[in-house]
């Protein structure tokens, strides 16, 4: 009986480049060398991988950034904007404020439903800042009305920005006290549309829209 360890016959395979391997090797030497090459293998198939991977990012990146129009100055001009609308509705509920008509242009418009007040003067009388009538002959004058705070706040802000013209769409919410010191509730909730005008930096109504759902007709963004 031979003791030698078996030797397995193995053909010879003549590539390129490569070398030819002896017609006997050791077992242990062909196992070594597949596990070499099925490392190699792997390998590669994880470059290849990575490699599309990496083309399908761009692939899909690109048209994304060139549809981006968005700009530094753009981004600004949006959050002006949030600005103004806050300050304007925070405005609604103070004790002491600022006349509403200042947050509109010259020429700017007010629409409430099918009522238009078109101009400053116009605007401000919509909120009651016109002249109180004059008390009947004999008559005391009538006592100023007490002003009660309340709550408005603005949700889902969406403003495009044009250049010095912008549009913007916000839903409003208004919590109001039966009388002074009861607890808020909600009262109104509704829509404005809007269009905006930069006039010396600052951003000012040009036509604000107030209903309580849909937009104005011929509305554009």
């Amino acid at each position: 009986m031979n003791l030698r360890q078996k030797q397995t016959p193995v053909y010879k395979v003549r590539i390129a480049g490569i070398a030819p391997v002896p017609d006997y090797q050791n077992t242990n030497q062909q196992e070594t060398w597949g596990m070499t090459m099925t490392v190699i293998s792997i390998r590669q198939w994880a470059a290849l991988a990575v490699a599309a991977g990496l083309c399908c990012i761009v692939m899909t990146g690109t048209p994304a950034t060139a549809e981006e129009k968005m700009t530094v100055q753009s981004l600004i001009d949006r959050q002006l904007i949030l600005d103004q609308i806050t300050r304007y509705y925070y405005n609604f509920g103070k004790e002491t404020k600022v006349p509403e008509s200042s947050f509109y242009a010259e020429d700017g418009a007010l629409i409430l439903g099918t009522r238009r007040f078109e101009g400053r003067q116009a605007v401000q009388s919509a909120y009651g800042g016109g002249a109180r009538p004059a008390p009947a002959a004999g008559e005391a004058p009538a006592p100023p009305r007490e002003r009660i705070p309340f709550n408005m706040t603005v949700d889902n802000a969406l403003i495009f920005v044009h250049g010095d013209t912008a549009t913007s769409q916000v839903i409003y919410t208004e919590y109001r006290p039966e009388k002074k010191g009861d607890p808020v509730r909600m009262t109104v909730q509704g829509k404005e549309f809007a269009t905006w005008v930069k006039v010396k930096g600052q951003w000012l109504y040009k036509e604000r829209y107030v209903g309580l759902s849909e937009p104005p007709a011929g509305w554009q963004e």
